[in-house]
């Protein structure tokens, strides 16, 4: 398996030369199967990127995994030029929640005045999966569903394949249940034992005093479920739109101290775009 980051801003992208390391697009990954499947996690603004590489690449088959309906996470689809051209099959997958469904979830993006091509342009051969609550096969890898703790509900994922694992929690409050949501010792025992895992790590411990119920973690939160989940590795992620580069850096510092200091074996870091780690 191999995971590459197209995106790991939350709410909005960003740019500017104090984001150049980690990067300033909303959330989107690319992950390869074994047999050499493409999925893709997100249509946040980093799709546009991976779509130009795919393309390059002469690939023309993909499966869209979608977590949730807000905007950073699929505002990017409009600019997946893959979606114009004849020649790309596009399975979509993903629970609709509060939408009617998937396709309605990713449409509205380009309804006017939001965007000038309307959604009924694209020539791509595309079909669409409600994918809420059963594991299912993507070739090779078992993908599994998990409700997230965020605001108009979402879906988190462990992906697996070849007794490895990969467990990502985007945009998910460890401490607040939202509707629909599950408890802390849920998602521990949905991470258990991951090889690697994304967590949501938005906030900073002043921060989350007066954004509690925004749907987003503090980043000692996510680190306390990858420490008692024994995870192998875990990436913070979604970071918040006013995260420079060197605040993250100081992040990562203070939770591989607190790593250190409690005696675990954990490696911790931030996620960042074009970042790639192979399972």
């Amino acid at each position: 398996m191999i995971i590459r980051c197209w995106g790991s801003r939350g709410s909005i992208p960003v740019s500017g030369k104090e984001y150049l390391r980690y990067g300033g697009n909303t959330t989107c990954l690319e992950i390869r199967t074994n047999d050499d499947e493409i999925l893709i996690v997100d249509a946040g603004s980093g799709i546009r990127e991976a779509g130009n590489h795919l393309i390059a690449s002469g690939r023309h088959d993909f499966t869209l995994l979608l977590t949730h309906a807000h905007w950073d996470h699929i505002m990017g689809f409009p600019f997946f030029k893959p979606i114009y051209s004849h020649k790309t099959n596009l399975n979509i997958r993903g629970c609709p929640f509060a939408q009617d469904s998937i396709k309605e979830m990713l449409a509205r993006t380009m309804e006017a005045p939001n965007f000038p091509v309307n959604f009924d342009s694209i020539h791509a051969n595309m079909s669409y999966q409600n994918t809420c609550i059963e594991s299912y096969n993507l070739g090779s890898m078992i993908i599994t569903p998990v409700a997230l703790s965020h605001p108009n509900q979402g879906s988190g994922y462990k992906f697996e394949e070849d007794g490895k694992s990969f467990v990502f929690l985007t945009d998910n409050e460890l401490d607040f249940i939202h509707e629909g949501g599950l408890d802390f010792q849920d998602y521990l025992e949905f991470s258990r034992g991951a090889d690697l895992l994304f967590h949501d790590a938005e906030y900073k411990e002043e921060e989350y005093r007066k954004t509690r119920g925004w749907g987003h973690s503090f980043y000692k939160d996510a680190l306390n479920l990858a420490i008692e989940a024994e995870v192998k590795k875990l990436g913070l992620f979604h970071h918040n739109q006013e995260r420079i580069d060197a605040e993250l850096d100081t992040i990562v510092d203070d939770c591989r101290k607190d790593i250190k200091k409690r005696g675990k074996d954990l490696e911790c870091f931030a996620v960042g775009q074009s970042m790639e780690f192979r399972l």
